[in-house]
């Protein structure tokens, strides 16, 4: 009876503690890109994508083998996260009463959206690594040049799918840690937010953000 107190009490505010990170998270995003990595990187890719367009000729083989590493890191993920899923499912059909199937249901649902988010970071890098190499003049004879700032918003879209797939591998662990129990699934959450707050977040580099003013970041 304790035990199911605490589920009750432990799980839903380890899940709230989490959920409250990552809204933060987006907060400062959204508002202050220039303090967090996601941001960061972000105008950097911006400046990146510009300098190998600028030179396609020179840079066109480079930017595609960039972005051909960035897909590769995705496809890795993606593949662990449908084994790991098929893993779960396996191990739900099996059995083990309503409570683990709740707890394996959490599981599957986080690497499921791992799977989907990453699978989209796959698409937009794919698209990416052809249109890096369109030229970006415009004459009478191709007039729907492609432009700049469509290939780095196709490239920041395809980062911030990984980045959302990395964060549904991060949210796993406490989910899975709950199978043994309220608490170490509550303080995993404590420690998880704790550590990826010294990830996600950086000093102010406004430097990186020449095309955008700095408190604000186009996402889509």
């Amino acid at each position: 009876m304790e035990k199911e107190i605490l589920d009750y009490v432990l799980v839903p505010l380890g899940l709230v503690v989490m959920v409250s990170y990552h809204l933060w998270l987006l907060r400062q995003v959204l508002r202050r890109p220039s303090t967090t990595v996601i941001g960061i990187n972000a105008g950097s890719r911006r400046l990146w994508v510009r300098a190998m367009m600028g030179d396609t000729g020179k840079n066109g083989i480079l930017a595609v083998q960039t972005l051909r590493n960035n897909i590769m890191a995705s496809t890795v993920l993606a593949s662990t996260a449908i084994m790991l899923s098929s893993i779960i499912a396996v191990l739900m059909s099996s059995g083990g009463g309503d409570r683990f199937s709740i707890k394996f249901l959490s599981i599957l649902m986080c690497f499921l959206g791992a799977f989907l988010l990453n699978v989209q970071s796959i698409r937009y890098y794919s698209h990416a690594s052809m249109l890096i190499n369109v030229p970006t003049s415009r004459s009478e004879d191709f007039k729907d040049a492609v432009t700049a700032d469509y290939v780095c918003r196709t490239v920041n879209r395809g980062s911030y799918f990984w980045s959302l797939g990395l964060h549904a591998f991060y949210i796993s662990f406490p989910l899975f840690l709950w199978i043994f129990g309220p608490i170490p699934m509550f303080l995993s959450s404590l420690v998880l937010v704790f550590l990826l707050y010294f990830l996600d977040v950086a000093a102010d580099v406004a430097t990186v953000f020449t095309s955008a003013p700095q408190d604000q970041l186009e996402l889509v």
